[in-house]
Formats: structure tokens, C-alpha cells, sequence
């Protein structure tokens, strides 16, 4: 058996606000939370001990957990933080097509990407997650956007990499699907004589 563990984490041992309009249960290790934007659950692992105090939520390391228990703590905490923020404010990511010919176009359920490939890319876009694509023009360059929006932190910055993955920027031209405001280092290219 373990020592009981006085050492909390730093992250950890900070509580959770709940704000007004987000009802929060707790039971046998499944944290569920719902409020203006849906209802979504984490379960907890069985070293954790999460207890609602107040309109704060407290994450404690059991005391038998020993180090397991610290070690989970601080990762605890962020997941209920980010689970709350989820259904309370939401999440949102947005990428930019920069490229010639590079389009986005949402269809229900899906998102059809013209990147410069031989072939159209399809993803699917799970019911989770909202999309909408729309034409941005910067100092004359126009280019498509898309706008991602969710409850699930996970589930969103999932999708968004799998996007980006697609076609990564290159580094000499900054061709490729990029996260909206990602600075691409650019490398010189061949210099003439």
C-alpha cells in the first residue's frame, strides 16, 4: 500500500469556478457538465477524488494514491476546466488555404478541400463541431477560411490537425493549410549568382 502523499500539484490543487447557467454532477468517477452550448462528461480516474464546494470544484488525490494520485491531479484538474469552459463559452479554431486554387467548400456533415492534390480531399465533421468557410481578402490576396467551432476542446483541435495535416505549409513559398495566425519561418531559396 502506498504512503499518503502531502505534495499536491501546483496546477492541481487550484480550483474550478463553475460558472452561473452550468449544472455540474458528479458521480462514481464520471464528471458530467451541461450548460448553454450542450452536455458533455469526462470520467475521472480511481486515484482522484473531484467534490464540488461551493460553486468551485475541488480535484484531491486520494489518500491512498500516493504518487499516481499527484500525477494525476494537475491533468484532472485541466480536463473538468476545459470540460466546463467547453459547455459554458465553447472553443474555436480557424485555418486559412493559402495556395492558388486551393478552395473549401462544407457540405452537410462533410468538408471538401481542393489543396493542390490530384484529387479532392473529403473529411467528415462530426456532429460536434460546427463549420463554416468563408472568403477572406488581406491586402488584396483572397483565400478561403474555416471556422470550427465546439464544446469538446479534444474533439475540435483533433479535427483542426487532421485539416492541417492535409498539406502542412512549406517553409519557401508558405503554400498549405495553416491555423489562422501561424507564422510560418520561411527558408531562402536558391540564390543566383
Amino acid at each position: 500500500m502506498a504512503e499518503p502523499s502531502k505534495k499536491q500539484s501546483r496546477v492541481g490543487k487550484l480550483p474550478i469556478p463553475v460558472p452561473a447557467g452550468v449544472q455540474v454532477t458528479i458521480e462514481d468517477g464520471l464528471v458530467r457538465a451541461k450548460g448553454p452550448l450542450g452536455e458533455h462528461f469526462k470520467t475521472v480516474r480511481p486515484e482522484i477524488e473531484v467534490k464540488r464546494v461551493g460553486d468551485n470544484l475541488i480535484v484531491t488525490p486520494k489518500p491512498d494514491a500516493g504518487r499516481t494520485g499527484n500525477q494525476y491531479q494537475g491533468l484532472t484538474r485541466s480536463l473538468l476546466a476545459g470540460l466546463i469552459e467547453g459547455v459554458n463559452t465553447g472553443f474555436k479554431k480557424s485555418l486559412d488555404f493559402r495556395g492558388v486554387g486551393y478552395r473549401a467548400e462544407i457540405t452537410p456533415g462533410n468538408l471538401k478541400m481542393t489543396v493542390g492534390l490530384s484529387h479532392t480531399v473529403t473529411l467528415a465533421i462530426p456532429d460536434s463541431i460546427t463549420a463554416k468557410a468563408e472568403i477572406i481578402d488581406v491586402g488584396g490576396t483572397k483565400f478561403p477560411r474555416v471556422h470550427l467551432e465546439s464544446y469538446d476542446k479534444q474533439m475540435i483541435g483533433q479535427l483542426a490537425a487532421r485539416i492541417r495535416s492535409v498539406r502542412p505549409p512549406e517553409p519557401y513559398k508558405g503554400k498549405g493549410v495553416r491555423y489562422t495566425g501561424e507564422k510560418i519561418r520561411e527558408k531562402a531559396g536558391k540564390s543566383g549568382k
